[in-house]
């Protein structure tokens, strides 16, 4: 409990800072996130000390190859050539994400293997579910922060609405 209450600090202070993009935010901001992401996956898979030193440069590789795919389906995306037909854009595109899922598919099995000389099989299970739960509290806490800035948007509104109620009752006496 005590460990969730950290991580939820640590999410908490890394947002406090910054009303950015991922990409643009501060890296002081990112280290934090990247530390909380640490925490968690590391008490959820029950990581050994000796285990977290070979387990997260294999995972941090892993990840990078990851978003790379993920990153050349958006690029590809973006940079689609306009002047071709949308069909064969579409159909392009089609084949571009089937063909990264694969790549996508031999790089999990292949980390796998590696992963399974340095973690157990249980741990490997749970790795998934500790990226998700991670995902789902990070994003709950992007929803927290905005709504948080559409209230204090609000209430400067009602503010102002009060003081320019207040300037027209006084002009109006």
């Amino acid at each position: 409990m005590k460990n969730i209450l950290l991580y939820t600090l640590l999410l908490v202070g890394s947002f406090a800072a910054t009303g950015q993009e991922p990409d643009k935010q501060d890296p002081k901001n990112l280290e934090k996130i990247n530390a909380a992401r640490i925490a968690l996956i590391s008490e959820k898979l029950k990581l050994t000390p000796a285990q977290a030193e070979k387990f997260w440069p294999v995972y941090r590789e892993f990840t990078e190859q990851r978003m790379s795919l993920r990153k050349q389906y958006r690029d590809a995306e973006r940079t689609q050539d306009v002047t071709k037909p949308k069909p064969d854009r579409d159909q392009e595109l089609l084949k571009l994400g089937m063909m990264l899922k694969q790549q996508n598919l031999d790089l999990e099995k292949n980390y796998s293997e590696r992963l399974l000389k340095v973690i157990s099989a249980q741990q490997l299970l749970t790795l998934p579910k500790a990226e998700e739960e991670f995902r789902r509290m990070l994003l709950q806490r992007l929803q927290d922060r905005e709504d948080l800035r559409e209230m204090k948007r609000e209430n400067r509104e009602n503010i102002r609405n009060r003081l320019e109620q207040r300037a027209r009752e006084k002009n109006n006496q």
